[in-house]
């Protein structure tokens, strides 16, 4: 699959590079991108929540009144759950919510949602940016010069790049990662992909590796 790439006044440069076909051009396989969305958002949540049981509430522990003989129910301490201050019953505990998925899974899947963004004609290569100094309105510039201000945007590098990172952190519609950390979830949640060339090449040459 060819590509433009386009310099940072947002016109194409006459070079073009080669993303894989076997990544690019797959069939989109959505049941695995859901699990694997599915299992990143389970992973973000803490799973603090914790309720007191009647052994960890406060108040005596001694019976309220004696079990037979008064007329009423027969009764515990004041940290019975029947009462208002006492424990609850099979409360929520502290746990996790993460769940395996295979290495293979992942892979079709990230494999399935940049194909689906390949079809959706949503992905941008953009010629290596480069900054002196971290400058969050020259950034906001190049996303206007290839026509992307406003849009929800994952812009992959090839590596870190701390004043890159820096000048596009504050912009909100706008995520910057590296290519080793991409994950299903970032794809999916961006309404375009923006590819330096070197991350373009990098994947054709990973791909070409493997095969």
């Amino acid at each position: 699959m060819q590509a433009d790439v386009l310099n940072i006044q947002g016109a194409k440069t006459g070079r073009t590079v080669e993303l894989p076909e076997e990544i690019f051009g797959a069939e989109p396989n959505s049941h695995v991108v859901y699990l694997a969305v599915k299992q990143y958002l389970a992973a973000q949540r803490q799973g603090t929540h914790k309720v007191k049981t009647r052994a960890e509430v406060k108040g005596a522990s001694r019976k309220l009144h004696k079990q037979k003989g008064t007329g009423g129910s027969r009764k515990g301490n004041i940290r019975n759950p029947l009462y208002k201050g006492g424990g609850t019953i099979f409360g929520p505990k502290p746990h996790g919510y993460d769940f395996k998925l295979n290495r293979k899974v992942k892979d079709l899947a990230k494999i399935s949602a940049l194909s689906q963004k390949a079809k959706d004609n949503a992905i941008v290569v953009l010629e290596d940016v480069t900054l002196d100094a971290p400058k969050t309105k020259a950034f906001a510039g190049i996303l206007k010069n290839v026509q992307l201000a406003g849009k929800k945007a994952l812009f992959v590098l090839p590596e870190d790049n701390s004043n890159v990172y820096l000048s596009l952190r504050n912009i909100p519609s706008v995520h910057g990662t590296v290519l080793s950390d991409v994950n299903t979830y970032d794809i999916v949640n961006a309404n375009v992909l923006v590819f330096t060339e070197s991350v373009a090449k990098l994947l054709g040459e990973e791909q070409a590796a493997e095969a």
